[in-house]
């Protein structure tokens, strides 16, 4: 799965219309999101930022994700994206995003469980009406792995705003 361009475009132009924005919180992709959005012109209408939260402690104090969170699911669980997704969302509650997309996952090699092998990645998107988040099995290297996700979250934006 790559990256369409064109469709980040696409996505940009459309919550532009809307009057929309959206925000990111990224682990495993370390910012591949963001890079895909903001290497579009006309971005900045719409894109807020991107936390790259990487370690658990930033997730916590950066995101607000509870350390219990952290400590009983793992920071590559529903329940982590779940408190990205709010995070980011409240980071500057005077200026809330419309739409947030958040992943964490194990791109790999290493890093990898019998229960969470590499290639496992939430990834939680915010939408106006809803929340939902997906666990995905990735296969490939880590850059791929990671293009994967980028991939994915862009996919699911594209199909909740019927582009």
């Amino acid at each position: 799965m790559k990256i369409n361009y064109n469709n980040v475009e696409k996505i940009i132009q459309k919550l532009e219309k809307q009057k929309q924005t959206i925000s990111f919180a990224e682990s495993c992709t370390g910012g591949r999101l963001a890079a895909a959005f903001t290497s579009i012109n006309g971005a900045s209408t719409v894109f807020y930022g991107s936390v790259v939260s990487y370690s658990n402690d930033i997730k916590e104090a950066w995101l607000g994700v509870q350390k219990k969170t952290l400590e009983k699911y793992g920071a590559v669980s529903s329940q982590c994206v779940e408190e990205m997704l709010q995070g980011i969302v409240n980071m500057t509650p005077s200026i809330k995003s419309d739409y947030a997309i958040a992943i964490s996952g194990i791109a790999g090699p290493t890093g990898g469980t019998r229960d969470k092998p590499v290639g496992t990645v939430y990834i939680g998107l915010l939408t106006p009406s809803k929340q939902e988040v997906f666990k995905c099995l990735f296969h490939g290297e880590r850059e791929e792995v990671q293009e994967q996700s980028t991939a994915f979250a862009i996919k699911k934006l594209e199909e909740v705003l019927e582009i």
